[in-house]
């Protein structure tokens, strides 16, 4: 950390009988503009945008290319047509945008989902997952996303985007197996459009092998259609 700067935000400091001090004054409150109730578009994101907006911020990867080259693990913020960068510290949090949680950094990287995080690693994780799923023909469906290994699911919940056709008078949103499992998060469903689910599993359950979601068709087939499903877990991450 620099001494010209403050030591948590990285704010640049006017020195004494400094030129053209509203160039550092701006700066500094360009950095506090991000930096405050922070949100970070994405930490996964290697290449900038072609279009940098006053203001975005976005959590720079190991391995990051052109104007991002070199600044891995730490925040770009969009100033002036370019970026400002800061080294984020432990503990700071911010909102991933494009995950849709909450991340604690750890004092090495963000951990997206952190509820709580030891100076260790260790911490409680709550994470989601969503995903648009096309209907075709047929009794079934199932999702690309599975549920991670070791998941503790709280529940997923849907939502009808485009109307479900078919002969199926409704459906179910469950995992493979038993006809428990078929409809674990929703039995009896509409298929109109905006037609939604919110199931929580009662009590929450362990999933130790990775499984999709799987929506059923009752009473007939599916035609077509479009769901749109969320599934909500915890987990527990390890020490370092």
């Amino acid at each position: 950390m620099s001494e010209n700067t403050t030591a948590n935000c990285a704010l640049p400091l006017l020195m004494p009988a400094q030129a053209q001090k509203h160039v550092t004054v701006n700066e500094a409150l360009m950095r506090l503009d991000g930096q405050v109730d922070l949100v970070l578009q994405s930490l996964t994101r290697i290449t900038p945008p072609e279009t940098v907006v006053d203001g975005l911020c976005w959590a720079v990867p190991q391995g990051a290319v052109n104007a991002w080259e070199g600044q891995g693990g730490k925040i770009a913020i969009g100033a002036n047509g370019g970026w400002v960068f800061v080294e984020p510290g432990f503990g700071r949090r911010a909102l991933v945008a494009d995950q849709g949680v909450v991340a604690i950094h750890g004092g090495g990287a963000w951990v997206p989902g952190a509820i709580t995080l030891g100076q260790h690693g260790s911490g409680l994780l709550a994470r989601q997952l969503h995903e648009d799923v096309t209907l075709g023909a047929g009794d079934w469906a199932e999702t690309a996303m599975a549920v991670p290994p070791g998941a503790l699911v709280i529940g997923a919940t849907a939502r009808v985007l485009e109307a479900i056709t078919g002969s199926a008078s409704s459906w179910s949103l469950g995992t493979a197996g038993s006809s428990d499992s078929l409809t674990r998060f929703g039995h009896g469903l509409g298929k109109a459009q905006g037609s939604w689910a919110r199931g929580l599993a009662s009590p929450p359950v362990v999933f130790w092998e990775p499984a999709p979601l799987r929506l059923t068709a009752a009473g007939g087939q599916f035609a077509g259609g479009k769901v749109r499903v969320v599934l909500h877990w915890w987990e527990l991450r390890l020490p370092d």
